[in-house]
């Protein structure tokens, strides 16, 4: 024990240390992800901070993120609970436990959910001449018409399924919407039951105020459920039958793809298999109305194949997530004013992305800067004939990917393209099978990473003939390569031509496209090899700082924050009394505040217009600071089961910005969340005047554009 009256030991004490591995100094990572997602939904809920259809938008990520959510890590659960696992997590709960706290976390928050769109949003968008309206309040005429539109546009699309001893039970897809219906044959008067699905092709609301003759005779625009149309109409699907009943139903299945790589003969075919038996996952959650009858339940439940702990009665309609539909109304007084980046190279008409690398490392902080000036510089090294090689990674480029058109240019070019198309990057498996067919048909050397390993890192490097040799041009990041994503995922571009980072990175591609088994690197910190042996000795570094003259500081940003070794690391450095400032997004399994434990530890989370994705790592390494940023969270599959690389920022101009950029988010009051030492999180507000860090670095932005006019105009 301590003396109280000057904190030395008392004479004969002993200190008794911790015990770091108390499941009490952690949070269990199913709920620590449910509180992310609950600050997610409190953005829809603070009607002070976004206008209307912002306020939607968040409705819609928070239910997608919670649809993800049980595809993957619930459905895990669920598996472990099937085979009887009762081995408890870090945190001291069994997966039984855990998926019993889940139900009883998501019911409230779907409430919660339901509540401020139905008592809230709903009757503000009426004010504001947007309403939603059901079919049987519409006048006669006005349904027949709807009846016609129905006919022509939607019925055609309509599959109606039968179940009965002559027909099985139909099959149903993942996330599919769906209408299950009781009918009385009018000729015999036996009861039947069918399912219709809600064609996930066409759009789920209906835009009345853009179909002819329904005749409202105003401005104002009106919308409707597609189901409540469909539900209204069934007479056309059954003719001669009654309808008894109608009720929605949504299912969620298991979406996790396994693959076993040793034993797959062609990755891609595997992956192509894998990912249309996506849809035939066993279903971990039924979502229906409060109204559906046991019957129908029941019915729904065993044929199914599911359990009544998988069925969630929720009311009003079901799969909120299509409510994103409505930012597509053309109502800027309802949305944030549109933020258009700054861009280094605006005014020049061909920006020659080579000298500005060469003139000096360039850093880029997405989406306040465009991340035009990378595209370019892969648009330039394809056209560009002193040009030798292009190798990147690619693990999410989106649909419509100007990069990848690049590349397939320089391929068509004769150039050396080698890309790594990562086809395990979850949910977006189809796309990169489409980029990387279309790769090899233009003639680049298209390889798929290495067997067991996700490669997660962001990489370009482009080796070009110049006067004094060959030149590498390296652009890493912490982001992925999608021009849709840049524009509302925060990130870092770092572009440069330094040697030591370019001889890692010849030998990093090497190892991915070969059989090279290099496993020393310069500068590059790489997963699976290094990344965790190096948290830990940057660690204890800081512990040895603190030490010698009290100068350990750590500062973190990431998306998640779960690796017991290192929590257990962060937590010892907390005890030997280095500062540490942790600014996680999402999950974060370390307690922050804990007496004797992490009292010198800070962990905040920031939720707004952006989604926060940068990766940065800070260490005051005794006054010779030491900053990285990259690709890797510190999570297991980071750390240990994916190829990841952490970078280190050459330049000190350049390590100041970030440093300033790290500041100006830790002092963010508006927009961050405080996490308390019982593992939960409060939004931060003080005294201070108003900071909501997004903001100040849009207004920023703003300036170095308007800056950057100014010089082009020649004032």
């Amino acid at each position: 024990m301590r003396n109280s009256e000057n904190g030395t030991l008392a004479a004969g004490a002993t200190v008794v240390e911790p015990d770091l591995r108390d499941p009490s100094l952690f949070v269990n990572r199913e709920l620590s992800w449910l509180d992310f997602n609950q600050r997610v939904l409190e953005e829809a809920l603070d009607s002070a901070a976004h206008p209307l259809l912002e306020r939607i938008k968040f409705i819609s990520i928070f239910s997608s993120n919670l649809d993800e959510f049980f595809m993957i890590r619930v459905a895990g659960l669920d598996d472990q609970c099937a085979a009887g696992i009762n081995e408890r997590s870090v945190d001291g709960l069994t997966p039984a436990e855990t998926v019993e706290r889940i139900r009883e976390r998501v019911i409230g928050q779907v409430r919660q959910r339901n509540a401020c769109f139905y008592d809230e949003i709903i009757p503000a968008l009426r004010k504001r001449g947007i309403e939603f309206v059901r079919t049987s309040s519409l006048s006669d005429k006005q349904q027949r018409v709807l009846s016609d539109y129905f006919r022509k546009e939607i019925f055609p699309v309509l599959t109606p399924l039968a179940f009965d001893t002559g027909h099985p039970f139909p099959f149903m897809s993942n996330l599919s919407l769906n209408l299950a219906i009781e009918l009385e044959d009018q000729e015999n008067g036996s009861i039947r039951f069918a399912r219709v699905k809600v064609p996930a092709i066409l759009s789920r609301i209906v835009r009345l105020d853009q179909i002819e003759g329904l005749g409202f005779g105003d401005e104002r625009i009106r919308l409707l459920w597609l189901e409540d149309l469909l539900e209204h109409n069934l007479d056309q699907l059954f003719p001669r039958m009654r309808i008894l009943q109608c009720h929605s139903f949504r299912i969620i299945r298991d979406a996790d793809i396994e693959i076993e790589e040793d034993e797959a003969g062609d990755l891609l075919e595997s992956i192509e298999q894998g990912v249309r038996s996506r849809r035939y996952g066993k279903v971990i959650r039924l979502d229906i109305n409060p109204d559906m009858p046991p019957s129908i339940r029941t019915l729904l439940v065993q044929n199914l194949e599911t359990y009544e702990r998988n069925v969630y009665e929720i009311g009003g309609v079901l799969g909120m997530s299509a409510l994103m539909e409505l930012l597509g109304i053309d109502r800027p007084d309802l949305k944030d004013e549109p933020f258009v980046p700054n861009n280094p190279m605006d005014g020049k008409h061909l920006p020659d992305m080579f000298a500005l690398i060469r003139a000096g490392d360039v850093l880029l902080h997405h989406p306040y800067d465009s991340f035009n000036p990378v595209v370019d510089l892969i648009w330039q090294a394809a056209r560009d004939p002193e040009v030798l090689s292009i190798k990147q990674t690619l693990y999410r480029v989106g649909s419509n990917s100007p990069v990848v058109k690049a590349l397939m240019f320089a391929a068509e070019q004769r150039k050396q393209v080698a890309v790594l198309v990562e086809l395990k990057a979850r949910f977006d498996e189809e796309n990169n099978i489409i980029w990387a067919r279309a790769l090899e048909d233009a003639g680049a050397h298209v390889v798929y990473g290495l067997p067991g390993l996700k490669t997660h890192a962001k990489l370009t490097m482009i080796v070009r003939r110049e006067q004094d040799g060959l030149r590498h041009y390296l652009h890493l990041g912490t982001g992925n390569y999608n021009t849709v994503t840049a524009r509302i995922y925060t990130d870092y571009s770092y572009l440069t031509t330094n040697p030591q980072l370019a001889d890692d990175l010849s030998e990093l591609f090497n190892s991915l496209t070969g059989y090279s088994k290099h496993r020393e690197f310069h500068s590059l910190i790489v997963s699976p090899l290094n990344t965790r042996k190096w948290f830990m000795e940057m660690i204890r570094n800081e512990i040895e700082h603190q030490k010698r003259d009290g100068s350990g500081g750590i500062v973190m940003k990431m998306n998640a924050l779960v690796d017991e070794e290192i929590i257990r690391a962060l937590y010892r450095a907390s005890m030997a009394g280095v500062k540490i400032d942790l600014i996680v997004r999402g999950i974060c399994c370390l307690k922050p505040g804990v007496p004797g434990v992490s009292e010198n530890i800070r962990v905040i989370s920031v939720i707004g217009r952006f989604l926060e994705h940068s990766r940065v790592y800070y260490f005051n390494h005794g006054g010779d600071s030491r900053l990285y940023l990259g690709s890797a969270d510190i999570m297991p599959r980071n750390l240990d089961k994916r190829v990841e690389t952490l970078f280190p920022v050459l330049d000190q101009r350049l390590v100041e910005s970030v440093k300033s950029d790290l500041e100006l988010i830790l002092g963010d009051n508006r927009k961050s969340w405080e996490m308390q030492p019982d593992g939960t999180f409060i939004r931060k507000r003080n005294g201070r005047p108003a900071t909501d860090s997004q903001r100040l670095f849009m207004r920023r932005s703003f300036r170095r554009k308007k800056n950057i006019k100014t010089k082009v105009n020649g004032l």
